[in-house]
């Protein structure tokens, strides 16, 4: 029988009246800048905390019954499986998948089960790409020159980032340990297109709250989806559209029901975010500052369709950012005033700035579980910035990365001052385990615009941050996503120090999951971090006939595992999916 100790005994001790319980019930204390604050759940004022103190993690109470392993509601138990074999394919269940030992770094030791004691356990949700799909700046037009530039899951990314939450909610704890878990963080990519309602549904998914996922003309919807092109899936229409030559269905009612108000109970442990570069720039790749660009994106006009030649150019565009600003993408929407199609204007439908960003995180109207402002505090409006330390447990912190690049383009970097920062907090919190967080991977770190904000400040790339990590022997794990696909590596650094890189698949793309990481101590020179992936609620069946929130998010993921073009192997393989990933102490 294992037996857990830190995170049980920390629950256990929420009881007493100290400070670091204090600070913990109260909320976040962000590092941002190198400055600790702590915040009052119902004050906007910051105080100052203790020189190089990290804040506290709460987490939720331990459960009565004694702390187990189980597999129910993972993918150890079982994951969404086609059960039809060709055409579009019908999902049903499927067997799960093993967990895999990882021994790239250190032997594992015989005994360790009944050894090990828990340091923490949280959840990752990475990549939820919570979409607007009426939005005007959506660019649904390259399905000409790539089928998969729009996929037909697009329009339910609420309901399926609500039957997410509702999973997170029924977890007993870490799978392995039977630990508490402590907290979720999302790592990134939250919004989709950097607009205003995507932020709000967002929040209020995560917190809790009724969510109408539409946006325009609030009677009806007005997108690709009832536009008559065959190019896209028109599911309320007899039109043989494209994808209903590959099979899809139609399904009478299915644009009224998939904008309608939908409940969310938030997630019931505190929560933690982290920024991805849809979550900062406008379409998750052009540099705030164009007015044309802000504009359009409020206005009552929208581009359907395009040439595929024309597609091609823009999409080349993007992929080899030549064109950050958007200045390119600008000239060809002026070129095509024609061809745009009306739509109701939405000034709800405006980008929001970084700073935008931080202030929605701390609206007392978000708060749910906590800690107030999810990570972020004032000092990160007051810096600028969007990166901060927590405390996860009594010997663990956590440190999230700001890894967009404000000169536009979707791979990331960093500048001199956060990687500095990064630096200062591994050095003063050498005595804990440290797990960071960020939204690139470190192989997608590799665009060296200046930020316009900063223009003197050096950008750096992922080698970089892996060199800053691979030099503290505190380093446990670094958690990731962007690249909407399970993949852990592990790295070794020339000073002889190890960890795991662990990036997660996203919640837009088939197999649409979570993870779970718990720390453990394996009492004899070894550390041990378990990943176990979840699916959300749903039902793996889906039934066309159900247009209901929960048939809603079924349907999302059967939309998704059949959407043209897809890839099929972002579920990694079996040594990027459930595993224990073996490191020697520090």
């Amino acid at each position: 029988m294992s037996r857990t100790r830190s995170v049980a005994s920390s629950a256990a001790s929420a009881l007493a009246v100290d400070r670091r319980t204090v600070l913990a019930a109260a909320g976040a204390v962000s590092l941002a800048a190198g400055v600790g604050y702590a915040l009052r759940p119902t004050a906007s004022q910051a105080a100052p905390a203790a020189e190089g103190e990290a804040p506290v993690a709460a987490s939720r109470r331990a459960p009565a019954a004694p702390l187990a392993p189980y597999e129910r509601g993972t993918t150890l138990a079982g994951v969404a499986a086609p059960r039809t074999a060709s055409g579009y394919r019908r999902l049903g269940d499927g067997p799960g998948w093993r967990r895999v030992v990882r021994d790239d770094l250190a032997a594992p030791r015989a005994g360790r089960a009944d050894r090990r004691t828990a340091l923490a356990a949280f959840v990752q949700l990475t990549d939820l790409h919570i979409i607007d799909a009426q939005h005007p700046l959506r660019l649904e037009f390259l399905r000409s020159t790539d089928v998969h530039a729009w996929r037909p899951q697009e329009l339910l990314t609420v309901q399926g980032a609500v039957s997410l939450v509702e999973r997170v909610n029924a977890l007993r704890g870490g799978p392995v340990t039977g630990a508490p878990l402590h907290f979720a963080m999302t790592t990134g990519d939250n919004t989709d297109n950097n607009a205003r309602t995507e932020l709000e549904w967002y929040l209020t998914v995560l917190s809790g709250g009724r969510v109408t996922p539409d946006s325009g003309d609030m009677r009806r919807y007005e997108g690709v989806q009832n536009s008559g092109l065959r190019q896209f899936w028109q599911p309320d229409s007899a039109v043989r559209d494209d994808d209903k030559r590959r099979g899809f269905p139609q399904l009478d009612g299915f644009l009224a029901a998939a904008v309608r108000q939908v409940q969310s109970p938030g997630l019931n442990l505190p929560w933690y975010s982290t920024v991805g570069n849809h979550d900062s720039l406008p379409l998750g790749c052009y540099g705030h500052g164009d007015p044309y660009l802000a504009d359009f994106a409020v206005g009552g006009r929208k581009l359907m369709a395009l040439p595929a030649a024309e597609a091609k150019k823009l999409q080349d565009s993007i992929k080899k950012a030549t064109d950050p600003m958007g200045t390119g993408f600008r000239d060809l929407l002026e070129a095509h005033t024609r061809d745009l199609r009306a739509v109701t204007p939405d000034e709800r439908r405006a980008p929001f700035t970084p700073a935008e960003y931080v202030n929605a995180h701390l609206d007392p109207a978000y708060t749910g579980p906590g800690p107030v402002g999810h990570g972020y505090s004032t000092a990160n409006v007051e810096a600028g910035t969007q990166y901060y330390s927590f405390r996860i447990a009594d010997d663990v912190i956590g440190i999230s990365l700001d890894t967009t690049d404000p000169g536009g383009h979707y791979e990331g970097s960093i500048g001199t001052g956060q990687l500095r920062w990064l630096e200062k907090t591994l050095r003063t919190n050498r005595d804990s385990y440290a797990v960071v967080f960020s939204h690139h991977t470190s192989r997608t770190m590799d665009n060296p615009r200046r930020d316009p904000a900063r223009p003197a400040e050096g950008r750096h790339d992922g080698a970089a941050v892996l060199e800053v990590l691979g030099r503290h022997r505190n380093t446990l794990a670094w958690v990731n996503g962007h690249i909407h696909r399970n993949e852990i590596t592990a790295h070794r650094s020339a000073a002889g120090h190890s960890f795991w890189e662990i990036s997660t698949a996203s919640h837009v793309d088939f197999p649409q999951l979570a993870r779970v990481i718990e720390l453990v101590d394996n009492k004899d020179g070894t550390l041990s971090v378990f990943t176990t992936l979840v699916e959300s609620a749903a039902p793996h069946r889906t039934d066309f006939a159900d247009l209901s929130q929960t048939g809603l998010a079924s349907l999302y993921r059967e939309l998704s595992f059949n959407a043209p073009g897809a890839r099929t192997d972002l579920a990694g393989g079996s040594r990027d999916r459930n595993t224990e990933l073996v490191l020697k102490k520090g």
